[in-house]
């Protein structure tokens, strides 16, 4: 779990100091990104056996699968790895019956936004961390296709 986790701060670091507040990945430890595992379903790509890009689900209730926690290693970023991971999330909501994707992104990261938009993604909702008294963050959802 440590490389695992290694992995998410490494490819959240850019947003320290842009967003506010900071991201919940700095949270996490080696023994909660642990639980966290065994509790959802965890999505790796792994190289030379080091994880390289992750990615967590979280089934929802009205058949949503919650997308968190999309970490790619910051030197192989734009090679396909969070698409790749995208399709496999697909496949695994079409596999447990559910019929659409959320996700949330920082307001700040408009980057983020361009890229989950190109990927299907339409913007669904805001929100506010608490204690703020602005949106925070934007919720974005995709319509799972049935592979037929």
């Amino acid at each position: 779990m440590q490389a695992l986790h290694d992995l998410i701060l490494r490819a959240f670091a850019f947003m320290d100091g842009r967003i506010d507040p900071p991201s919940s990945a700095h949270a996490l430890t080696p023994a909660s990104l642990r639980a966290k595992a065994e509790a959802e379903h965890g999505l790796v790509i792994e190289e030379d056996g080091r994880p390289v890009a992750c990615l967590f689900c979280r089934p929802e209730e009205k058949g949503t699968l919650y997308l968190g926690k999309l970490a790619v290693d910051p030197g192989r970023q734009g090679q396909g790895l969070g698409h790749a991971l995208l399709v496999a999330a697909e496949d695994l909501a079409r596999s447990i019956g559910c019929i659409s994707l959320r996700l949330e992104t920082r307001v700040e990261l408009i980057e983020n936004h361009r890229v989950f938009s190109c990927w299907g993604f339409v913007r669904s909702g805001e929100s506010r961390h608490p204690g703020f008294d602005r949106t925070t963050s934007i919720e974005m959802t995709k319509t799972v296709k049935s592979s037929t």
